[in-house]
Parts: structure tokens; C-alpha cells; sequence
């Protein structure tokens, strides 16, 4: 097997069919807690895929399709054995804030799409894993990841709102609809709204008080139950109407990529999300469980589920938390409680859709709004800004992207955003100049220690990153500044401790060049210490070695200085 870093494998065709692992080690007695974890997870399901399917705005089968034949591709192709795919709340507000626009007002066309992103996703796992592009995952900090999910839950939540209080919604990002929706609270319908709070109450309780059951299924029919009983819909409560009873018609894409434009970067923004959620969830339960997880093969798992959903006129699933968490406590081995949970779903679509007919949008809605409160982390916001307030500036980026821009230029602003946080830590590292410990022949940081004492006509400085193209010029400037304030006359020699640098570029290179250059002409010597072993393979080729008198392995500071001829002797007095 192979660990979570994304190597392969192995070489034979076991390495790409994960079942043909986990089923040689399958118990029998396994079998009992996988059928009744589906069962389980399919109960989670039902409720949760029709309320994200209508935030897609896509007809509430077409959630059940997804969790369906979602979990039936990623059982087969996928690594996690705890990891549960579905429609997701941030993918299925991507899909509803993107697709209107392509799809100009026509349904059939607006399905056709939310379909084709499902093919086009499966497309780049294919791609993305033949490239090995798992390592981009890294590229967006977890600090970015914060903010992104806070904006999402606070878009999601209002797009549900209108159908709490069932008044009209509309808007392009989080402030567009909170105004609309002030404007539109006179005309708010009391039993929607009463129906909705109680049911945003029976969940909460639930969860707290039912850890692991599936409330959600039960509340909802509750509300089917009350709804009928009391013909609430007749008294004008909105409710979901009629759902089409039977399994989904397998058929391929009905548009082509070329078709359909801004699809591609739909896919990538949906793709890149869904990996990202997914890898999150499903190292979480690997680590609980103390099994390797396979992050290349994860696009496969990933594709399969988009190939099927897609094929079942679905639109793209991912892993997440919440469905993973109730799959996990409900006991899963092996993904083949995936498979329970698709038969449990195909059986309720073939006999017991019409139950659904009265089930009260403001339920759905309240089911939306208690999945999302999770994403919301204002107590990690906080502690970014007490610890750390550059995570701090790069999560409320993230967060302000998503309220303004929407999910999918949010999730592109958060990538974005990542890089620049990477760059800009890389283009400014600490330069940290050294003072000898009192009484010891060790070095620190004099700034963050400044009872070391000096090195009288000597500047050791330590860069306490690698040195590359991107901040040799920073640390430039920092070692002549350091020579500017001391008066370069009273320098005679400069040491460069490359200990803390485990890689420099030939920009490096040439900075320590040009530093050569400009100390020499102030007849200032230039020694290097504590370079790595490939650091003074570097060097030596770029002609370093020579200007600075060899580079050895066993040179260090202290043994520069003891060979200073007026330098301090071993009791660091001055002769």
C-alpha cells in the first residue's frame, strides 16, 4: 500500500482497483455493520440530496442521482474506506450561481450543463491524475481554507433564507441577497417560517442529543407527516410537488465542451474544491483508522463518482465531512457500505417517491442551514488574528472573495490568495545576525536574544530559509544594511551560516557573488559556513569556493573565529 504522499502503489493492476485490496482482507462478519452503515447513510442522504439539489437549483432527484451512482463510481476506484460522496453545499452553490447565466433561462439546457460539469470534472481527474497533481492540493493553507468555508456557509445560508421565511430570493453574492431579502421579510408567510424554525430545532436537538442517527430523515418526515395531516399545503406552504419515481436513465454528455461556454473553468473550480474537501475528510478518518491513504488515486475515485454521477443526469459530487462522519460512526468498514447505501436509494426511488410530494421546502432549507453552521469557524478566525495575523489578512481575503465574488471566483480567489501568502513569506525571510551566547561558544539570534554578546568586527548573519531567485535580493539588503549601520569600517569580516538554508538557487549564488564583490571592495573578508551538501556541490561549480577561502562541511563559526588572527580566543577575550 502506499502512503498519503502520492506515490504509486505498486506496478501491478491491484495498484489502480482499490476493492481488489480491501476485499482479500474482507471479514464476513464485516458484512452485517456495512449493510446497516448504508442503510444508515442512505436515510442521512435522502433528505440532505434533495435539499442540495434545489440549491442547484436542479430538480431534487437529481441529488439523489448524485449520492446514488456517486458512491457506487468512488467504491470502486476510491482509497478511503470511510469516505461517503455526494452532492456537496458549496458545489451545489457553484453550480447554481455559474449555470444560470450559460443556461439562459432554459431547464432542459440548465440540467444539460449541471450534467456536461459532471463529465468534464471526471475528464480532469483523468488528466490531473496522470500529471500527479495532487501536490496543488498543498498550494491553498489551511488558514485559506478557513476563511473560504466561513464565506461559503454565510452564501449558503442565505440562499436558504428566502425559503425559511418563503419570500422571493434573487442577488449575485452574499450582500445582493441579504438586501433583497430585508426588503422582501413584509411578505414573509408565518407558517413557512414556523415550520422551518421548528424544524432548524428538532435538528439541532437531534444532533446533540442522537449523535450519528439520522435525525435529518426523521424531521423531514415529521414535516411530511404534519404537512398532510393539517393540509398544510393548501394553506399555501410551499412544498417540493411530485418526484419523478425509478432509477436514473444512464446516457452520456447531451453538449459537448465547445458548447458550453466557461464549462472548463466551472470543472476546474469544482474539481479543485472537490479534492480538496474530500482529501481533508478522507485523511481524517485514515489517520483514525491507521490506513495509508492514496492521494493520486484519489482523482481516480473522484472521476469514477463524477463519470457516474454524470451519467445519471446528476451533477459533481465530492466527499464531505458531514457524510463521512455519519458513515463512520455508523460503523463502515469497506466503501461496500457505499454500495448498501446506492441499493437502499435505488429502492426508495423505485416505491417510495410519492411520500416525498409534501415535504416543505422551509424543511429542506432548514436541513441547508444546520449542515452548513459547521462550516463557519469564527473562534479559528479569532485565534488566526491573536497568533498569527498574516493567516489572519489571507482567510478574510478567502472569506470577503466568497461574499462578494460568489463560490467559484471565491475558491479561485482562495488558490490565488495561497500563492501570493507562500511568495510573500518566501520573498521575506528572517535574516537573523548572531551573537555568542555569555559563556559558551554557541550563536543566536542577537534580536531575539539581546544579552549575547558581540562579535566585535565581525558580522554573522544566518538566513533562516532557503535562498532562491525569489529572496536572494532581500537578503541583500538586509546584510549591507547591517554593514551600513555599523560603519563598514569597522568590519573586517562578514560570515554567511548557511545551517538554516537547505536550498539555494543559482540566484543565491549570485547574490553571495555580489556580496563577495561589494565587501571586497571595502577590504572586507567573506567566509561561508554550514552550507548543506548539495548547497556546496552549488557553490563550488559557481566558482564560490575560491572567493571564500573552501567550503567545508567542518568549518564553522566558532572555528572562523578562533582562526581570525585578532579574533577572540576560546574565552572569547580579545588578545
Amino acid at each position: 500500500m502506499k502512503s498519503s504522499a502520492g506515490s504509486p502503489v505498486g506496478s501491478n493492476w491491484r495498484s489502480y482497483i482499490p476493492p481488489a485490496r480491501w476485499l482479500l482482507e474482507y471479514r464476513a462478519d464485516w458484512l452485517p455493520r456495512d449493510a446497516v452503515t448504508g442503510i444508515t447513510l442512505a436515510a442521512y442522504a435522502i433528505p440532505v440530496s434533495l435539499a442540495y439539489a434545489a440549491l442547484a437549483g436542479l430538480p431534487p432527484q437529481a441529488g439523489v442521482y448524485g449520492y446514488l451512482l456517486g458512491g457506487l463510481g468512488y467504491a470502486l476506484l476510491g482509497s478511503s474506506r470511510q469516505l461517503a460522496i455526494g452532492p456537496t453545499s458549496a458545489i451545489s452553490l457553484m453550480i447554481a450561481g455559474t449555470v444560470g447565466g450559460m443556461a439562459e433561462g432554459d431547464p432542459q439546457h440548465y440540467a444539460q450543463i449541471a450534467s456536461l460539469t459532471a463529465f468534464t470534472v471526471a475528464l480532469f481527474c483523468v488528466i490531473a491524475w496522470v500529471l500527479r497533481l495532487s501536490v496543488l492540493v498543498k498550494l491553498i493553507s489551511g488558514s485559506i481554507l478557513v476563511g473560504f468555508k466561513a464565506g461559503a456557509g454565510l452564501t449558503i445560508a442565505m440562499t436558504q433564507l428566502p425559503s425559511l421565511f418563503a419570500v422571493a430570493g434573487g442577488g449575485h453574492n452574499f450582500f445582493e441577497r441579504a438586501v433583497l431579502l430585508a426588503e422582501n421579510l413584509s411578505q414573509t408567510q408565518y407558517l413557512a417560517l414556523v415550520v422551518g424554525v421548528s424544524a432548524i430545532v428538532l435538528l439541532v436537538l437531534g444532533e446533540r442529543l442522537l449523535p450519528g442517527k439520522p435525525v435529518a430523515l426523521g424531521v423531514v418526515a415529521l414535516s411530511i407527516v404534519v404537512a398532510s395531516v393539517f393540509a398544510l399545503p393548501a394553506r399555501g406552504l410551499p412544498t417540493t410537488g411530485d418526484i419523478p419515481a425509478g432509477l436514473p436513465q444512464l446516457a452520456g454528455p447531451a453538449l459537448r465542451l465547445r458548447d458550453v461556454e466557461g464549462i472548463v473553468a466551472l470543472a476546474a473550480g469544482c474539481l479543485l474544491l472537490a479534492y480538496i474537501e474530500s482529501i481533508s475528510a478522507a485523511r481524517t478518518f485514515a489517520a483514525k483508522h491507521a490506513y495509508s491513504l492514496d492521494v493520486r488515486q484519489e482523482f481516480l475515485g473522484l472521476g469514477a463518482a463524477n463519470l457516474a454521477a454524470g451519467l445519471g443526469h446528476g451533477y459533481p459530487v465530492a466527499g464531505g465531512l458531514s457524510q463521512s462522519a455519519v458513515n463512520d460512526r455508523a460503523g463502515a468498514r469497506t466503501p461496500l457500505a457505499l454500495v448498501f447505501a446506492s441499493m437502499t436509494l435505488a429502492l426508495c426511488l423505485l416505491f417510495l417517491t410519492g411520500l416525498l410530494e409534501n415535504l416543505p421546502k422551509a424543511v429542506l432549507a432548514a436541513v441547508v442551514l444546520t449542515a452548513v453552521s459547521g462550516l463557519i469557524d469564527f473562534p479559528a478566525l479569532l485565534r488566526m488574528w491573536r497568533v498569527s495575523p498574516l493567516d489572519f489578512y489571507a482567510a478574510a481575503v478567502a472569506l470577503g472573495a466568497v461574499l462578494l465574488l460568489g463560490i467559484l471566483q471565491g475558491i479561485l480567489v482562495a488558490a490565488l490568495a495561497s500563492i501570493l501568502m507562500l511568495l510573500a513569506r518566501a520573498s521575506r525571510p528572517h535574516v537573523a545576525f548572531l551573537g555568542r551566547i555569555p559563556g559558551t561558544s554557541t550563536y543566536s539570534d542577537l534580536a531575539r536574544h539581546p544579552e549575547n554578546e558581540a562579535l566585535p568586527g565581525v558580522i554573522a548573519f544566518r538566513p533562516e530559509a532557503s535562498v532562491i531567485y525569489i529572496n536572494a535580493d532581500a537578503v541583500l539588503e538586509a546584510v549591507l544594511r547591517r554593514l551600513h549601520a555599523a560603519g563598514s569600517s569597522g568590519v573586517r569580516l562578514i560570515v554567511c551560516d548557511l545551517s538554516a538554508s537547505p536550498y539555494l538557487d543559482l540566484a543565491g549564488s549570485r547574490m553571495l557573488h555580489d556580496l563577495y564583490a561589494e565587501l571586497a571592495s571595502r577590504g572586507i573578508a567573506l567566509r561561508i559556513v554550514g552550507a548543506r551538501g548539495r548547497v556546496r556541490d552549488l557553490l563550488r561549480a559557481d566558482g564560490m569556493s575560491e572567493k571564500v577561502g573552501g567550503l567545508d562541511r567542518a568549518v564553522t563559526l566558532g572555528s572562523v573565529l578562533e582562526a581570525d588572527p585578532i579574533g577572540p580566543n576560546r574565552n572569547g577575550a580579545r588578545p
